[in-house]
């Protein structure tokens, strides 16, 4: 047996598979626990018009890693099924085809985030103050574009390589350097939300160079190869991965309403407790996206295999692990609202009541998002990028847009901001069982 494979090799128990997904879990909450400490940093040494600024230059930096995404979650399931299906040596060409491209795209990326970004940002009718933290977050951050690109990439392919442990190090290497750069920057160097960004940058740059050096060893399961080029692998791994194509774009529009809808009813203190609320939710999140991240190499290697024995156990196991784990997340949330909140502002702030509020109320969609967020993995791991994509716009996009629009005009009030998330998120629940029934006997799980 070959050893590179063993992990896949081994029985479906659900230690295994949380032996498997456990370094994926940890990595994506590090990450997004460093991305909050960003924000604590922020609010905290800057002051909360900035906390302000970074949430709305998200929808930027969400179509700046929307494309790189869909390249690396589609690709991987690609690579992946091939490995599975033992066509290791054109796995590896795509591998590296798919890598280069995503260099590319980054640099186009760059380019057009530099041209846009100051239009845009004016046209959202920003106070002078939070206009000039705006720019200067994201001009700074738009150096690091084809690093944090990479990172993206060699994050998944790490894992899919059965190098879970190392992807988790390298995460957890640039979350303390991005934690240590944050103080050096800002606390020390007086640089301000310019130090936010550079340290951001530089903490992602690290699993890039990791990766690179990795798969250029040709003892690694995956490693670089002269790429082939294949039109239909590139069309493959964007239709595939075109989910997260769709979750990242959306994600942005969806922040963007958002922002708007808190603008109208709360202000400038609104947006600041809305980016509170979506550290907390993003954390908790991460649990689920990264169990979902572990797996889908998993899923997509029995799929290539035709184990439908094993991807039945698994996927089983799998939706009893995210159901059980929604329910313990939302009860301690909800619980945990007020030290949480306490965290970024203090309770004589005008932002502390209004995100202490709506993190209790929008702490209920966590019910919903684990379910929702496995079965888009699961259908892009099975390469059936259309049921993906379909479950994740709706999902990310025509719900909670639907949402954001309708519930506070009908409450009158910013509490229809809050609800908005946990209706659409169970909106989802209902469309992704639905999904998942209709095609367990096609996908034999």
């Amino acid at each position: 047996m070959d050893k590179t494979f063993d992990s896949y090799h081994q029985p479906v128990t659900g230690r295994n598979i949380l032996r498997f997904a456990f370094p994926t879990i940890i990595m994506t909450v590090f990450n997004t626990f460093y991305t909050m400490v960003d924000g604590l940093f922020v609010s905290n040494l800057i002051g909360t018009d900035a906390l302000s600024a970074i949430n709305l230059t998200a929808p930027a930096i969400g179509l700046i890693t929307a494309i790189s995404g869909m390249l690396a979650t589609g690709g991987s399931a690609v690579v992946m099924n091939k490995m599975g299906a033992h066509q290791e040596q054109e796995a590896r060409e795509d591998f590296t085809l798919l890598i280069l491209t995503n260099a590319a795209v980054g640099a186009v990326m760059m380019l057009l985030g530099s041209i846009f970004m100051d239009p845009l940002l004016r046209s959202m009718g920003l106070s002078d103050t939070v206009f000039q933290y705006c720019h200067t977050y994201l001009s700074n951050y738009l150096m690091f574009t084809i690093p944090i690109l990479l990172m993206y990439n060699f994050s998944l392919y790490l894992i899919a390589a059965d190098k879970s442990r190392l992807s988790l190090i390298c995460t957890v290497a640039g979350g303390v350097t991005n934690i240590i750069l944050d103080y050096v920057f800002i606390g020390l160097f007086d640089m301000g939300i310019r130090g936010a960004a550079i340290a951001t940058g530089l903490g992602y740059s690290i699993t890039a160079v990791a990766g690179f050096l990795v798969f250029r060893n040709p003892r690694s399961m995956l490693h670089f190869q002269k790429p082939v080029f294949r039109g239909n692998v590139l069309f493959h791994a964007a239709t595939n991965g075109s989910s997260e194509l769709a979750t990242s774009l959306v994600s942005g529009i969806t922040t963007l309403l958002f922002n708007l809808a808190m603008l109208k009813y709360a202000g400038e203190d609104g947006v600041a407790a809305i980016t509170i609320i979506m550290y907390v939710l993003m954390f908790v999140s991460a649990l689920f996206i990264g169990y979902s991240y572990g797996v889908a190499p998993m899923i997509s290697y029995y799929h290539g295999e035709q184990n439908h024995d094993k991807l039945k156990k698994l996927i089983a196991f799998s939706i009893r692990f995210v159901i059980g784990t929604s329910v313990f997340c939302t009860v301690v949330s909800i619980l945990g609202a007020v030290p949480l909140v306490c965290i970024f502002t203090r309770p004589d702030s005008p932002v502390y009541a209004l995100a202490v509020t709506g993190s209790r109320l929008c702490s209920i969609a966590l019910l919903f998002v684990g379910l929702n967020v496995f079965a888009s993995g699961m259908f892009t791991a099975l390469s059936n990028g259309v049921v993906s994509a379909v479950l994740a716009f709706s999902r990310s996009f025509l719900f909670t847009a639907g949402c954001i629009l309708l519930l506070p005009a009908l409450l009158g009030s910013v509490t229809g901001v809050w609800l908005a998330t946990p209706v659409a998120e169970f909106l989802g629940t209902i469309m992704a069982v639905c999904l998942m029934l209709r095609y367990r006997k096609r996908y034999g799980y």
